[in-house]
Parts: C-alpha cells; structure tokens; sequence
C-alpha cells in the first residue's frame, strides 16, 4: 500500500495546498488531442494555507475542468526560496490527501541527467562529442540504413541521429499487464535498431528514446560503472537532491510520500498504473523525483553548478524542433535540454517527461527562476489538459519578479 503521509515542509521552504475539489514520449504527446473524459475527480480536502494566486489556481484548473485527479507545482525564486502547491487528491479510491511535493516518475526529465553525466566526461576528456559511437560501443550500432560509424555522441544526445523510437513497439505493453515486465538496456536498443533509419544521421530531428539507451550505455562504457551510480554520484548526490533516484532492479513503487499515477482510457476511465517496472524507460526515463527537486536541478544546471562553460555552451546550443502534435512553435532541443518561448517574451530552459501516470513539466528562465508543474496522469484525461498544464508552467515563470 503506498504511503501518502505529508512530509514535513524542508527549510527555507513555505508549503501551499489546493483549497478543492512529448517531450517525453512523442506518441504519447501525438495521441493527448484524441483523448475524452466524462465524470468527474474529487477535490482536494486540504485547506488553503495561502492567497489564491495564479499558481493555486491554475492546479485548480487542472483538477476540476481538466480531471486531473491531482497536480502539483514548486516554484523557486532566484534567491532558492521555494513555495510548493497541491491540488486534487493523491489516490482516486480512497481520497487522501495530496503530499505537497510528493515524487512523481519523472519521465524523460532523466534525458538531462544523462547528458549531463555525458558531457561531464567530455569535459574530462573521456568523450568527445563529435567522436562516432561506434568509438566507444563497436560493433553495436547496426541496422537497415543505421552505421553507429556515421552516427555522433551529439547526434544521440540531440536526436540528430535518425534512429527509430524503440518505445513505438512496446507502447501498449507498457499501459496494461506488461507494464511490470523488466526490460535489459540491450533488449530496448535492439527494438530500436529492428527499423529502418529515419534519416542520415545530422539531415532531421526527431525525437527518439534509442538516442538516450545508446547514451547510457555509453557512460558505463566510458566509466566502467552502472549509469545509476553516476547519476547518483555526479548529478543527485552532487547538488543533494534528497528526494530524487533511479530505480533499482525490480523495483515498481515509488518510495515516499506520493499521488498515484492514472492512465486516461479513451472512454474516460482513469486506471491506476502506479505500480510499474520503469526499465523500459532505463536511461531514457526511469528516474522518480519531486517539483522541487526537478526546479532546483534545472537551475543548478544552467547555473553553472554541474557543467564547465564549454560544455555547458554546447548543451546550449540547439536545433529546431518540428512542429507537430504536443510541440508548440519555436520550441529548440539542444543536448538534452529544451529551449521554450515564455509568453512574457522570457526564455526558459528545461525538459519535460512522460510516463504512464505522471506528466512533468520543469524549466528555469535565463534569470534563474524555475518552476515545475506535475498532474497525475500522463495523457489527459480532458482534451486541452496538456496545454493547460503547459499554460500553467510558462505562468509559474512569467509571474514570478
């Protein structure tokens, strides 16, 4: 049974609740429009502790009209104050009481830890990234019109390399029973490898989970390590992300206070998929963390706290995104990292993740306020949910001074 007793608010932190009731995957985003929902969730019990501000009520939004059985939001200021949001209820069945800051699964948000731990090593001079993959991983990259020779470190961390989403055959395993399979790291990548290449690899863009399979395994590669101590050791021990890790081996909780996660049926129904084996998502989207946690890593990140100038400079330079389903226009991808266009005229760096039960969305704009926005279903039970959970995000940085 999961735990959701409230964690005591940390230090430096106020805490705020509701008063009431793609890039992630890129078919999970290509199917949000066609999705419908009737009934409705119940509302949060958790009495206001706060004014009802933009943020408040915009989770409010996503919970009452969108059906979201609940969201979350953590908000940083440039000088690390944080002020965390709730609303909904954190399980359908039994309407208990949302954790504020509650972990989440986090999705493709674990695509930037990655190419973290990546350009570390090239700032160590134990990658370079314009060196082919094949360099380090020879023999392994193969397929029809696929050349790991031809194909670059930036190229994977870029999703320049034209490789097939292995994620494209397993999608609807992941929803139902085969949701609790374990998957090897070499089973998804030759998924990904059985298709035909998409394009030569620098001639497109296009997003795809094999990029970052490759990249995992390239930094056990070139550390002789597992990548879950890496990102441990580099990235979460490093800035003391308390509530953030990669799942073990086997392991299908989620081990702190936290909502359930919902998968939306195209008739509406909401399914509790909290429960799951995340290694299908391995170093393309396992990690479980909190909004607070994802704002501060993001703004520790492009603070300079993680990465030299020169390669956090190459993370910073990117390429245009296609528009399409989910992709709003203007948006750029660099290594790991999404460059979007705030309403406000801001510019805010960030990701985003998708996984069965859970939707996050975490940024920080170039003056060093962040923010996230998590709802508890990973495609929306309503049809503009997504876009209002993404309206509510560039709110959280627009309205911050």
């Amino acid at each position: 049974m999961a735990d959701h007793r409230s964690r005591r608010p940390r230090a430096g932190r106020t805490t705020a609740t509701g008063t009431s009731p793609r890039h992630a995957l890129a078919l999970l985003l290509a199917t949000v429009a066609a999705l419908g929902a009737a009934g409705t969730v119940p509302a949060s019990a958790a009495p206001s502790s706060g004014p009802k501000d933009s943020v408040r009520a915009g989770l409010e939004h996503l919970v009452k009209e969108d059906r979201y059985p609940a969201a979350l939001a953590s908000v940083l200021s440039r000088d690390g104050q944080a002020r965390d949001y709730a609303a909904g209820v954190a399980d359908l069945r039994t309407g208990a009481k949302v954790p504020v800051d509650g972990q989440v699964r986090a999705g493709s948000n674990t695509k930037t830890f990655v190419a973290v731990v990546v350009l570390q090593l090239v700032g160590e001079g134990k990658v370079e990234l314009d060196a082919p993959i094949e360099r380090y991983l020879p023999g392994l990259v193969r397929g029809e019109g696929i050349d790991g020779r031809a194909i670059t470190v930036r190229q994977l961390l870029q999703h320049t390399s034209g490789l097939p989403n292995f994620t494209d055959d397993i999608f609807e395993d992941v929803f139902g029973t085969g949701r609790h399979r374990y998957y090897q790291p070499r089973e998804l990548l030759d998924l990904g490898l059985s298709r035909k290449a998409l394009f030569a690899p620098g001639t497109g863009w296009s997003y795809s989970n094999t990029n970052y399979i490759l990249a995992g395994l390239l930094v056990e590669k070139a550390t002789g390590r597992p990548l879950a101590e890496q990102l441990t050791k580099r990235v979460i021990d490093r800035l003391g992300l308390r509530h953030t890790y990669f799942p073990g081996v086997g392991d299908e909780s989620i081990r702190e206070p936290h909502p359930r996660g919902y998968a939306a049926r195209p008739d509406g129904s909401l399914d509790d998929v909290t429960e799951l084996d995340p290694s299908w998502g391995w170093a393309a989207g396992q990690l479980v963390s909190t909004p607070s946690d994802l704002s501060r890593f993001f703004a520790a990140l492009m603070g300079g706290r993680l990465l030299k100038p020169a390669q956090l400079a190459e993370m910073r330079t990117t390429v245009k995104v296609p528009e399409g389903p989910g992709v709003p226009k203007g948006e750029e991808y660099g290594l790991g990292l999404i460059r979007r266009s705030l309403s406000c005229g801001k510019v805010a760096w960030g990701h985003g993740g998708a996984i069965p039960g859970f939707h996050t969305l975490p940024g920080v704009t170039e003056d060093g306020r962040a923010a996230t926005v998590a709802v508890t279903a990973n495609l929306a039970p309503s049809p503009q949910g997504f876009e209002h959970a993404r309206a509510l995000f560039d709110e959280a940085l627009c309205a911050q001074r």
